[in-house]
């Protein structure tokens, strides 16, 4: 195995980078299933009273769909990271007594409140969202620890009965425990919640929330906040008589990121100027949040813009009383319309405009007051080259989005990237990208491999992307960010290792495809 240098503040980061682990976690739950919040929001869309095209028929689709189907899948997807195929089945079956629980305590009140009062009107269903990213990997894990305590100490043959008898009791006990206690403590979590949230709305506080969301967003610690809170409450709401929620916009819109580019682009200087342009369409038309957060770091006085931006757009949406059906995901423009509701649009475009707005003349004002210091340090080619560094390693992974961002004069910086100092002795034909999701970043760098390795012409070689939680050893070589290649080592100890700083345009792509070349001419 090669081996590689990791960077010394990869230790730092303290209760942050646990939140980011945390947050990174909901965000797995959730994004995966992004698809199935999309396909519930085109059913609303059309289907029910107020939509498009009504139709009472599939408009029956709605309500079990949220009710059901999307916990259960949040709930599969969380176990399946927990324990794999066994940990999703019994996490599934946790959190159905969850649901059947919430369900029981809210016929019960119901029952009471009919008595008491006949005209108060009756409390509606509690979708298991946050019942689900509880309760599922909670399940898988206890199944995990008992499947420990007689792991080898079945008798042959008896394997497949104690494996299916085990997790189908087990998911049976979790069930239980889930329509009592579990249902019981996310009821009461979600009622407290959703009273807060109301609250912030009833006294038009809301835009307020920006001042926590966007300095957590340039500091990675977003997810925790959207995909733990919002997501979950603003599909509540979205389930309501109103079919639309304002907490869908809080994160992700587009605007205060795209202002902030804009200044860089009129009033930047150096490296940072050139590349805000490309950043502005990959931030505002992709929905990549991530290109604007290094521009952030250079100057953290320009937090305050994209504050007083995102309170813009959040006042706007507030005062025309408009939201989106479902969750925009990815954070990009086109998102964002297509889920918003149909009488909201001249809001919802105005909320992304404005913000965008106050965001820019904000940022050029910063920029411009700054911009003799900024320019006799101009010298100091590495700034904006740190600021990405900073922003992923804030993240805690790489991003290929980010290592776009650096042009051909960065590349010449690759001394800080660490590579295998050992002589490879293992024949390369398969190369895996790794990191903490294996989509987004590590896809675009495996694009950019693989399109080198045929340019060269070289055959037989398949470059992938996976999580590094799912390297299995069938890797040949593999290219993490310097700050995941430690994981991926103890996930995959007799691959070669290179580790780079750069996904999108590190130069040591052109040292793996001469190393496999070179051993294909060796072997001919």
């Amino acid at each position: 195995m090669t081996t590689a240098s990791v960077p010394a503040t990869q230790a730092k980061g303290g209760a942050r980078v646990h939140i980011q682990r945390f947050g990174t976690f909901l965000s797995g739950m959730i994004m995966p299933n992004i698809p199935a919040l999309i396909a519930w929001g085109i059913f609303t869309a059309f289907f029910i009273d107020v939509g498009w095209t009504p139709n009472a028929d599939l408009a029956t689709i709605v309500g079990p769909m949220i009710h059901y189907l999307l916990p259960i899948i949040i709930a599969y997807t969380g176990g399946h990271m927990v324990y794999g195929n066994r940990g999703a089945v019994v996490g599934a079956i946790a959190t159905f007594g969850v649901i059947a629980g919430s369900d029981n305590l809210i016929a019960q009140f119901n029952a009471q409140l009919a008595q008491t009062d006949p005209n108060a009107a009756p409390l509606g269903q509690i979708h298991m969202f946050i019942g689900a990213m509880i309760m599922a990997p909670l399940a898988a894990y206890t199944m995990k620890w008992l499947d420990k305590l007689w792991e080898g100490k079945v008798k042959a043959g008896f394997e497949m009965l104690v494996n299916l008898f085990s997790a189908g009791i087990w998911g049976f006990a979790m069930a239980v425990l889930g329509f009592y206690p579990i249902a019981w403590l996310v009821n009461g979590l979600m009622n407290v919640l959703s009273a807060a949230v109301n609250w912030l709305i009833a006294t038009h506080l809301l835009p307020l929330t920006s001042i926590l969301i966007e300095p957590a967003k340039v500091l990675f610690l977003n997810n925790a906040v959207n995909h733990g809170v919002l997501t979950p409450l603003g599909l509540e709401q979205a389930a309501g008589p109103a079919h639309k929620s304002v907490l869908f916009l809080l994160e992700a819109n587009p605007g205060p990121g795209l202002g902030l580019l804009l200044a860089f682009t009129f009033f930047g200087l150096g490296i940072a100027k050139a590349s805000a342009p490309g950043a502005a369409i990959i931030q505002f038309i992709g929905g990549i949040h991530e290109v604007y957060f290094p521009f952030a770091l250079m100057k953290p006085m320009l937090i305050v813009a994209l504050i007083l931006g995102g309170m813009t757009g959040v006042t706007t949406n507030v005062l025309f009383n408009t939201g989106l059906r479902a969750p925009a995901a990815p954070g990009s423009i086109l998102a964002v319309i297509a889920q918003t509701y149909q009488t909201d649009y001249l809001g919802v475009i105005l909320s992304v405009v404005l913000s965008a707005a106050v965001t820019f003349v904000i940022a050029a004002i910063i920029l411009r007051a700054s911009r003799k210091r900024d320019l006799a340090a101009l010298g100091d080619q590495d700034a904006f080259e740190r600021a990405i560094s900073q922003t992923e390693a804030n993240k805690g992974k790489s991003s290929s989005t980010l290592s776009g961002l650096r042009t051909s004069a960065a590349g010449s910086g690759a001394a800080a990237e660490a590579v295998a100092t050992e002589a490879p002795e293992r024949e390369v034909s398969a190369i895996v990208f790794a990191c903490d999701a294996g989509m987004g970043s590590s896809a675009m760098g495996a694009s950019v491999l693989r399109n080198k390795i045929k340019k060269a012409g070289i055959e037989g070689v398949t470059v992938v992307n996976k999580a590094i939680a799912n390297l299995d050893g069938t890797a040949d070589l593999v290219i993490t960010q310097n700050q995941l290649t430690p994981r991926a080592q103890a996930q995959a100890p007799d691959a070669i290792h290179f580790s780079v700083d750069n996904f999108m345009n590190s130069p040591k792509y052109d040292e793996v495809v001469d190393l496999v070349k070179r051993q294909r001419e060796a072997s001919e």
